[in-house]
């Protein structure tokens, strides 16, 4: 079956759920996602508006979009049903089966989404309004809830009711930060730690930050971070981090070590370890027996050996999903050095379950609270009321960090 090409761009044909439509596109293209749908109806593909898209969204956001909608066509060919343009009946029944394989209705609104937003870009009625969508929906969340599972927070000193004067205890950032090695990979760690405590960063824009994004702050000893994009921030307007003394020396002592002078700071550590060996007495020539076989190296002496380590250093940055498995990694090293003694062998593994790259960003936004109590503010935008810079530095976390760092 060929696939015909209008002004726009290309058409997608009836196709039946055996058929394999030739290869118009590259893979990493959304229109060629679009293209292998399955179709009720010859449907035209605006390239310009496919484009205008991607241009205008996060490779994030084109990833998810792509993995959305393939599970979704997948689905309908296994379910023989159409895919575009889909039916309120499709997508309704396709939601209640993700739910019915464990999917929250967080998830399942995220799907809708795609659903609805494919459908858009090929300007074909979207079916995702329709009130039996709606109601199959709200059935889920009454029967699961809508509440998200929120990840366990990693705050600075643990569970305390003042973050200034009360003492560390449970799972805390100052532990784990004092218990990271003075290697490579600790070094790395202690840095990447510190930083996305202070900064709240998300996971994507914890690995975003390079060397030239770090500038002078008031304090010599601070450094003040720009955050050129967020999840919040699509169209790149910007926004400013404080960085603690703390995390200052922490990073100095990384790029040091590491050898970074710019670029991405945070990167993967690969270790090599080689074992000792000890020193072997050359053999007598005449002791080599004709059933070995014969070479003269063996009558050379090897000396000894010292156990080595050896690290090679990224050239890019860490991938997003790296921060969560790191910070479980540090957590089981302080655990395992002692560093967390108010801890059992059941606690650790019961909050390692909850841990994730957001844990420094709820584990902040808790010791925040404290402070904003204390200085009476009815928002965290209060501190927006100074310019940014200044914001960063004397705002809620640049007060919090002068306290406790």
């Amino acid at each position: 079956m060929s696939t015909e090409t209008a002004r726009e761009g290309p058409e997608i044909p009836v196709a039946p759920p055996e058929a394999v439509l030739p290869a118009v596109r590259a893979p990493a293209d959304l229109a060629w996602t679009i293209v292998q749908m399955r179709a009720g109806e010859r449907i035209t593909v605006n390239e310009g508006l496919i484009a205008a898209y991607q241009a205008a969204s996060s490779p994030h956001s084109i990833r998810a979009l792509k993995s959305d909608v393939e599970a979704f066509d997948a689905w309908c060919r296994r379910n023989n049903r159409i895919a575009l343009p889909a039916t309120a009946e499709t997508v309704a029944d396709y939601l209640d089966s993700r739910a019915g394989k464990g999917s929250r209705p967080a998830s399942l609104s995220r799907y809708k989404a795609s659903i609805a937003k494919i459908h858009q870009l090929l300007e074909l009625k979207d079916p995702t309004p329709a009130p039996l969508v709606k109601l199959r929906l709200q059935a889920v969340r009454r029967e699961k809830g809508a509440a998200q599972k929120q990840a366990r927070p990693l705050r600075f000193k643990g569970p305390v009711r003042d973050v200034e004067r009360d003492k560390a205890r449970g799972l805390n950032v100052r532990a784990l930060l004092e218990s990271c090695g003075n290697d490579l990979p600790g070094l790395r760690d202690r840095a990447l730690l510190s930083a996305a405590y202070d900064t709240g960063l998300r996971a994507s824009e914890l690995v975003a930050v390079a060397i030239e994004h770090i500038e002078e702050a008031i304090d010599p000893e601070a450094r003040l971070l720009q955050i050129l994009r967020s999840k919040g921030d699509q169209d790149g307007e910007g926004a400013t981090a404080y960085l603690s003394p703390r995390t200052v020396s922490a990073i100095a002592a990384w790029t040091e070590a590491a050898g970074i002078t710019a670029g991405p700071l945070f990167r993967r550590v690969q270790v090599r370890r080689y074992k000792a060996r000890a020193a072997v007495r050359g053999r007598p020539i005449d002791s080599i027996s004709g059933r070995e076989t014969w070479d003269l190296r063996k009558t050379l002496p090897r000396p000894a050996v010292k156990a080595r380590v050896e690290y090679d250093i990224g050239t890019v940055a860490l991938h997003p999903g790296s921060i969560g498995p790191i910070f479980r990694s540090i957590i089981q090293r302080a655990f395992d050095r002692g560093a967390l003694p108010d801890l059992t062998a059941e606690d650790l593994a019961r909050l390692l379950k909850g841990i994730s790259a957001h844990s420094t960003r709820i584990g902040l936004n808790q010791d925040l609270a404290g402070i904003m109590d204390a200085l009476r503010w009815k928002s965290p935008r209060m501190p927006l009321a100074y310019n940014r810079n200044l914001a960063a530095e004397q705002g809620a976390a640049g007060r919090l960090m002068a306290k406790i760092g």
